[in-house]
């Protein structure tokens, strides 16, 4: 083949590559325009609806002002009166402490009862596994508990806790038989 005609053959087959490419481009810019077409439609109907209705804002109410007199009453700050009955309950630091002190109430938990010679023995196992007997008027725990009575199915405690304000509470607890 000549060079002229070889010249001419891919002149041409450019041509033809060219005219290809403007097609895709066409067609890709139409695909482009039918999209914002259907956005551009959407929006002028959009437009045409009558539109809704404001709600107006609520009212404010003025402020109303507010006179604290604080001259009659006590300070938040300061403890309330000291009370008798706070300091008649008190430990006794004297006395001398039982086995069963050393453990809190929640590692010791009841495991039945016994009698014998008409006295109801309270029976707990410590955290240690071993079974100690009770009575009423015994101490348990690491506050002041002592044991008020024992049924089948509970011992009752009275503990002396301190109040948070420099004296103490007597506060009830109990063991309770797991079943």
């Amino acid at each position: 083949m000549s060079n002229h005609l070889r010249s001419s053959v891919d002149r041409f087959q450019r041509g033809v590559l060219m005219a290809a490419l403007a097609c895709v481009v066409v067609a890709g810019l139409a695909a482009c325009s039918t999209r914002d077409d259907d956005l551009a439609r959407f929006i002028a109907d959009t437009k045409k609806e009558p539109g809704g209705r404001v709600e107006p804002l609520p009212e404010v109410k003025p402020y109303q002002t507010f006179v604290y007199d604080d001259a009659s009453l006590r300070s938040p700050f300061m403890p309330a009166s000291a009370n008798a009955s706070n300091f008649a309950v008190r430990p006794d630091a004297k006395r001398n402490r039982e086995f069963l002190e050393q453990y809190s109430l929640d590692t010791m938990k009841m495991v039945g009862t016994m009698q014998r010679d008409g006295q109801t023995f309270g029976l707990i196992q410590t955290r240690d596994g071993l079974v100690h007997r009770v009575l009423p008027g015994n101490y348990v725990g690491q506050n002041d508990g002592k044991i008020t009575d024992i049924t089948p199915s509970k011992i009752d405690i009275r503990e002396i806790v301190p109040d948070g304000l420099g004296g103490y509470i007597e506060r009830p607890a109990a063991l309770a038989l797991n079943q």
